[in-house]
C-alpha cells in the first residue's frame, strides 16, 4: 500500500473503529429497529450520490463544448464509480441507482420514505439544502451529517471531497449489516429481501474494487503535496465523526422506541 494512504488510514483509525464497534448494530433485532435505522441512513445514501456527482463535476468535463479536464486516469476512476453507483442493476436486472434501490428496500420493509422524498422535492424546487433541512425539522444528527457533506462540496477542494468520499463512508459497514439482515430475512421472509440484495450489491460493487479506485483517486489528487494530505486527513476524520453522530442518533431513537413500547 502507498505510504501516504497508510499514514492517512492510521490517523483516522481510532475514529473509524468507533463506527466499526458502534452499539447500533447489536440493537437492531426487529423490523421496527431496521425501519428506524434506514430512515436515518437513507440521507447518507442520498448525499453520497451528491459527493460522487460533485467529484465528477470537478474532475471531468460535464459541459459542452467538451474540453479535457484534469488527469485522464482520475477521470477514468471517478467515471467508473459513477457508473456503478448511478446506474447499477436491481434484483430483477433493471437499471437503477443505489439510492433508488435503497428506497425500494425501505418501502418493502415498511419504513417511511416521506422525509427523504420531501427533502428532494424541496431541492428540486430550488430550495437551498440547509434551508430545506431546517424547514423539514429533520433530526439534528441528520442535519449535521448532510450539512457537513454540502459544506465539503462548497469548499471546492477536490482532494478533500475525495477523502471524505473514500474514507468517511460505508467502508466495512455492509459486511456488518449483511449477517443481521440475513437473519431478519429468515425471520420475516420476503420483507427485507431487497435490503439484503442492496447490501450484497454494495459489498460486490462498492467493496474492494471501488475502495481501491477511490484511494487511487485521492493519491492522484494529493500527489506529494504535504499540505493537501493534511487537509484530506482532517476532512476524512470529520466525516467519520459526523458518521458516528448519525449512528448515535439512530441508536438513541431505536432505544427510545423500545423503551416506550416496554413502558406502554
Amino acid at each position: 500500500m502507498d505510504p501516504y494512504i497508510d499514514k492517512l488510514k492510521a490517523s483516522i483509525g481510532a475514529a473509524r473503529q468507533q463506527i466499526v464497534d458502534h452499539p447500533l448494530y447489536r440493537t437492531i433485532n426487529s423490523l421496527e429497529d431496521l425501519r428506524i435505522f434506514t430512515q436515518y441512513h437513507v440521507f447518507a445514501v442520498w448525499d453520497f450520490m451528491s459527493l460522487l456527482k460533485g467529484l465528477q463535476a470537478r474532475l471531468t468535463c460535464v459541459q459542452y463544448p467538451w474540453v479535457p479536464v484534469g488527469n485522464a486516469n482520475t477521470r477514468y476512476l471517478i467515471n467508473e464509480i459513477v457508473t456503478g453507483e448511478e446506474s447499477d442493476v436491481d434484483e430483477q436486472g433493471q437499471r437503477c441507482s443505489h439510492y433508488e434501490l435503497y428506497c425500494r428496500a425501505m418501502q418493502q420493509l415498511g419504513a417511511s420514505t416521506q422525509e427523504i422524498q420531501a427533502l428532494l422535492a424541496l431541492v428540486q424546487q430550488g430550495v437551498q439544502i440547509r434551508t430545506a433541512l431546517q424547514q423539514l425539522d429533520l433530526p439534528p444528527a441528520v442535519q449535521q451529517f448532510v450539512g457537513f457533506t454540502f459544506d465539503t462540496l462548497d469548499r471546492q477542494d477536490a482532494a478533500i471531497t475525495a477523502a471524505v468520499f473514500t474514507f468517511g463512508r460505508e467502508d466495512l459497514i455492509p459486511d456488518m449489516f449483511y449477517g443481521l439482515v440475513k437473519d431478519l430475512e429468515q425471520k420475516f421472509p420476503g420483507q427485507v429481501s431487497i435490503f439484503k440484495y442492496y447490501l450484497e450489491r454494495h459489498i460486490e460493487v462498492d467493496g474492494d474494487h471501488h475502495s481501491l479506485l477511490a484511494m487511487e483517486m485521492v493519491r492522484e489528487l494529493c500527489g506529494e503535496d504535504q499540505e493537501a494530505w493534511k487537509r484530506t486527513t482532517e476532512g476524512a476524520l470529520q466525516a467519520l465523526e459526523l458518521r458516528k453522530l448519525l449512528w448515535d442518533g439512530a441508536y438513541e431513537k431505536i432505544l427510545s422506541t423500545k423503551s416506550t413500547k416496554i413502558n406502554n
